[in-house]
């Protein structure tokens, strides 16, 4: 007598995981890895990685990633060593590199504003536009960037990489510097003084053009991207939920436009509903205080780890 074995659901469940292609992920490596690492973590992917490790643990079977300098990682993606990664848009057109761009994902170290690359000259400099940086020494870490911008302005300068620490090179070893700012703190600490504004950057989630046009690698990363954006869109925003009488509803609707499109539940109490709303942060402040003041009872504020629209 012959037994067929008959694989089990979970056994099943394995081997298709163990099909599925895996997704390589190239993650910014220096003064974004937190920052990545924790919007990753709000989005629902647990990364942990050691602190002498590129290779970090995600736990999501179908993901595996490497950290890199950011500078780097349009180029391994564009090479297909990554399907995917996280970069700024500078990198990927300093290294112009033929890439998908799957969608912007504004958030840095320091904050969730856009960076941008700006020429900096000493207080005291007599350069007051592009036009005077003729025949003058740049220094840089985006020289193709840069070399474009002064040919495009009709300029001709020298311009050299810098390896960091681009502040302190003026004005004794070069005219003018290009770096990146977010706050201009670091500009105006160094005596220095923002001549013009090359480009803006922010991060972006960036695919190869192969693996895009993988059907099942493109709907992960799809997938990604959705996760991602909906965690950044909920850090600026929070929960409201408070009951009101009926009769006061309109009012409140009328006389506080952030709680436009609300939910409005009916309570056990007829002549009372229940509120559920979601409203920019900076707002809460001002509006919870102004809702006490009409009536409104049981408010309760809370955080969002997503917001999908």
């Amino acid at each position: 007598m012959k037994i067929k074995l008959v694989p089990s659901a979970s056994c099943r469940w394995f081997a298709r995981m163990e099909s599925t292609p895996l997704l390589m992920l190239g993650l910014p490596k220096g003064s974004l890895q937190d920052a990545t690492i924790k919007l990753f973590g709000k989005a629902g992917f647990n990364i942990s990685v050691s602190s002498r490790s590129y290779r970090p643990s995600i736990d999501d079977t179908e993901l595996d990633g490497r950290f890199v300098r950011a500078q780097e990682v349009s180029r391994y993606v564009e090479h297909g060593y990554f399907d995917c990664g996280l970069t700024g848009q500078d990198w990927v057109r300093e290294n112009d590199s033929d890439v998908v761009e799957v969608c912007d994902l504004v958030y840095s170290r320091a904050s969730n504003k856009r960076s941008k690359w700006i020429i900096a000259v000493p207080e005291a400099s007599t350069v007051q536009s592009v036009k005077d940086l003729e025949g003058k020494r740049i220094a840089t870490e985006v020289v193709n960037i840069t070399k474009q911008y002064l040919k495009d302005n009709g300029v001709n300068a020298e311009v050299e990489f810098s390896w960091g620490a681009t502040e302190v090179k003026v004005p004794d070893l070069v005219d003018a510097i290009v770096d990146l700012t977010e706050t201009g703190n670091s500009i105006r600490a160094n005596k220095l003084r923002i001549v013009d504004t090359l480009l803006y950057t922010n991060t972006v989630l960036i695919a190869n053009k192969k693996s895009w046009e993988d059907p099942v690698k493109r709907k992960k990363i799809e997938n990604i991207a959705l996760l991602l954006k909906s965690a950044l869109e909920a850090n600026s925003k929070v929960g409201l939920k408070l009951n009101i009488e009926k009769s006061k509803l309109d009012g409140i609707l009328q006389e506080l436009p952030a709680l436009r499109n609300p939910t409005i539940n009916r309570l056990t109490d007829e002549n009372w509903v229940a509120i559920d709303t979601i409203l920019d942060e900076k707002v809460v402040r001002e509006i919870i205080p102004e809702l006490k003041t009409r009536g409104a009872e049981g408010i309760i504020e809370y955080p969002l780890n997503k917001v999908v629209y």
